[in-house]
């Protein structure tokens, strides 16, 4: 099992910046992907942005393209989620994910944007 801890929530104002934090532990070597997704309150879980671990390919869903960006520290295990240009509607709670022979998730971490 990878054990999963995000941080970097919080409130913004719209426009402004955020960045998440997502440090995996645990059992890590088998994990070929990890990634955000979100949900808002009375919506269903959505994908966000991945990240391949070895090769760095990436995927984006349209409504972030362009203002979010996400990246990877191989040596820290973590993965990040910078979001730029942030909108009323991005407000959720925003879970890391990761895939190796499973799907394990972080406790999520909650981002508001205020209008």
């Amino acid at each position: 099992q990878v054990q999963l801890v995000e941080s970097g929530g919080g409130l913004v104002q719209a426009g402004g910046s955020l960045r998440l934090s997502c440090a995996a532990s645990g059992r890590t070597f088998g994990v070929y992907a990890m990634g955000w997704f979100r949900q808002a309150p009375g919506k269903e879980r959505e994908f966000v942005a991945t990240i391949n671990w070895s090769g760095g390919g990436t995927s984006y869903a349209d409504s972030v393209k362009g203002r979010f960006t996400i990246s990877r520290d191989n040596a820290k295990n973590t993965v990040y989620l910078q979001m730029n240009s942030l909108k009323p509607e991005d407000t959720a709670v925003y879970y890391c994910h990761a895939r190796s022979g499973r799907t394990d998730w972080g406790q999520g971490t909650q981002v508001t944007v205020s209008s």
